[in-house]
């Protein structure tokens, strides 16, 4: 599988993971003690880094750090929306469409060299 895809799809995988060990407990564990949900995000964050630490291993292949981590920031807002949404019943503004269009300029200059030649 070319890296690339295996990177995003074991990130997108992680982040799922990541998304609900930080502000799952938010909805979930809100009249248990601080230390409860601590715990409980520990155990969510160790699926998070067995698919994390695998993700960056295989992109760094092909990627700079850099690269990987706006690639990261992309996977965490298309993750977090959704979840923002649906699971924790906010409200969907349009910062959210601003905060990812930041985020496309990122990916833009940050893999401009790669695919538009050095710049």
């Amino acid at each position: 599988m070319n890296n690339y895809i295996a990177t995003a799809l074991l990130l997108c995988c992680s982040n799922v993971f990541m998304t609900f060990a930080w502000y799952g407990h938010l909805r979930n564990l809100s009249h248990r003690a601080w230390i409860i949900a601590a715990l409980v995000s520990w155990g969510i964050a160790l699926f998070e880094y067995m698919l994390q630490v695998p993700a960056n291993r295989i992109g760094h292949q092909v990627m700079n750090v850099g690269q990987l981590k706006i690639m990261q920031e992309v996977i965490t807002l298309s993750v977090f929306v959704p979840f923002s949404f649906l699971y924790m019943k906010e409200k969907l503004t349009l910062d959210y469409l601003w905060a990812g269009l930041c985020l496309l300029g990122a990916v833009f200059f940050i893999f401009r060299a790669k695919f538009f030649g050095a710049c």
